[in-house]
């Protein structure tokens, strides 16, 4: 499933050199956080018929509005360009009536940076929804500018605050995540409540391994019988970070979010999340594809045994076959096997 991505782990980090993310698309990001970011609204009508000389009056007014506001201007270097349709609820007297509704549009930073935050955007254009359903096209300055203007920093800028809020300790937060750990945060604003909880969710496994919700469902309860909750106290500066876990895998990837974060780069920000997912999903296959092969071949165990080792993520991994293979008593002998052995090997005392 994922055999066409990253086939090292210096490739998954090495983000700046691959083909999917160009050096070219990030230049110039690294000297300011704020990028150059526009947004504008259009009136969309789904009928041919000829418009009223209300919405030709309301279309003059957005047209002046575009070339007349520095919000509403397009800058001469190309920027991404993200566009959602909302479409007004249907008549239910006239269900094949033609739609009509509102065009938002984003624009920033490049096209392959604003691909990375399609499910965030989306999730914001639709937060309008119900407000662009009650109000009149007179009053949207007023009333949805408010909104639109905090696109950047809602949509695209949370990984970088939960990045220059824990530094290194990032790596805590991301086992947090491959490990289905609960994380909470106390004494903070609920702008950095939401920001971590979106960390989390973004740097999870759920929904990219070939897992249902009943394998993801045991993973947590694993994980709740063995772990104790995450919290993180920002009462002080920097945060206090109690019942931290963390292994080798996450280690390998704090300096590639620290430089990203230097860069002030939140589009190479995502890129290494999603490498750093992307490669604990080909570290899962590998060894599921060990525990096939060890049910028939005593060196295959040994080929696995050695695998876990030196991936640096045993225990996570292993933890995820067991729940996946909870059902196959043949497979979830070898796995109790490869756990005993490499807990013995880890934590036997000295």
């Amino acid at each position: 499933m994922f055999s066409s991505q990253t086939s090292s782990f210096q490739d998954s980090i090495d983000v700046e050199e691959k083909d999917d993310f160009d050096s070219e698309d990030i230049a110039g990001y690294s000297q300011k956080i704020q990028l150059n970011c526009y947004y504008t609204i259009y009136l969309y009508q789904g009928t041919r018929s000829e418009a009223t000389g209300e919405n030709v009056a309301w279309n003059q007014r957005r047209a002046d509005s575009t070339t007349s506001q520095d919000d509403f201007s397009i800058p001469e270097q190309a920027v991404g360009c993200y566009c959602c349709l909302l479409e007004h609820e249907r008549s239910p007297e006239q269900p094949d009536a033609d739609g009509n509704g509102y065009v938002i549009c984003f624009m920033g930073g490049s096209e392959k940076g604003l691909n990375l935050f399609r499910l965030e955007l989306d999730k914001y254009a639709q937060g309008l929804h119900s407000n662009l359903q009650t109000q009149e096209p007179q009053n949207l300055e007023t009333e949805v500018r408010p909104y639109l203007s905090q696109w950047y920093e809602e949509s695209v800028m949370h990984i970088y605050r939960v990045v220059q809020l824990v530094q290194k300790r990032i790596k805590f937060l991301l086992y947090a995540a491959l490990s289905h750990t609960h994380v909470e945060v106390i004494h903070a604003d609920e702008r950095t409540k939401a920001d971590v909880s979106r960390f989390i969710k973004a740097a999870s496994l759920q929904g990219l391994s070939q897992q249902d919700t009943r394998t993801a469902s045991l993973c947590k309860a694993t994980s709740e019988d063995t772990q104790s909750d995450l919290i993180i106290d920002c009462s002080t500066s920097p945060p206090t970070l109690s019942n931290t876990v963390n292994n080798r895998f996450c280690d390998d990837w704090i300096q590639a979010f620290l430089n990203a974060a230097e860069r002030c780069n939140p589009f190479l920000l995502r890129q290494i999340l999603e490498n750093f997912k992307l490669k604990a999903i080909q570290d899962m296959n590998s060894l599921k594809r060990f525990v096939r092969q060890s049910e028939m071949s005593h060196y295959a165990l040994f080929r696995c045994c050695q695998f876990l080792k030196g991936c640096g993520n045993w225990e996570v991994l292993l933890q995820n076959a067991r729940a996946e293979h909870s059902d196959l008593p043949e497979a979830c002998s070898i796995i109790t096997v490869l756990e005993e052995f490499l807990k013995e090997q880890y934590y036997a005392p000295l």
